[in-house]
């Protein structure tokens, strides 16, 4: 009878202990409901300067292939930069600085008639009234196509941006294709809470 009783309460014991063990590896959360706020769209114009020739560049490669004459060329292919690049009000390099675009492009095509770049950047803006808060891209950036406008994704940004989405058209105001400095007109298209 002892023995009974003894199997009886080590099997209670392995019941509690699995019940235990599957408890403790779940782990805990909550979801409660938002309260919908309305949804803001914030329109900008600013200009990028990206600068890859000269003593100060603002994109400099950081990576190349070396397949593909990366070395050669100021955008080679699978060349990869890092950009610290200027945000303006008005396109001229003498134009009030608001902020910078900070992060890295790749050249991701073959056919330089075809030049597109993928790229991530945080466009951070430094004074005005959204000093501190910034709108983030990553997108396929089709760089060739001259004639029109091109567009990237918003995919989120801090600040008075924060859970951002939308779009940016890109215009080339102005390109060097020999060293690669460009100065872009973004206009962007801000949806946030």
């Amino acid at each position: 009878m002892k023995s009974g009783i003894m199997s009886l309460i080590f099997a209670l014991y392995l019941a509690v202990m699995v019940v235990t063990a599957n408890s403790d590896s779940n782990y805990y959360g909550t979801t409660k409901p938002v309260h919908p706020k309305e949804e803001k769209v914030t329109r900008l114009r600013f200009y990028l300067h990206d600068i890859l020739s000269g003593r100060n560049p603002s994109a400099v490669r950081i990576a190349h292939a070396n397949l593909t004459g990366g070395a050669d060329s100021a955008v080679g292919f699978g060349s990869l930069f890092a950009m610290d690049d200027p945000l303006t009000v008005g396109p001229g390099k003498d134009s009030k600085e608001i902020g910078n675009g900070r992060g890295m492009y790749v050249s991701a095509s073959k056919d330089i008639r075809k030049f597109t770049i993928v790229m991530y950047a945080d466009l951070a803006f430094t004074t005005g009234k959204f000093n501190g808060s910034s709108i983030s891209v990553f997108s396929r950036n089709p760089v060739a196509e001259e004639a029109g406008e091109r567009e990237i994704g918003i995919v989120g940004g801090r600040g008075k941006f924060r859970m951002a989405r939308g779009f940016v058209k890109i215009k080339t105001h102005q390109i060097d294709m020999k060293t690669g400095d460009a100065v872009l007109r973004y206009d962007a298209t801000v949806y946030h809470y």
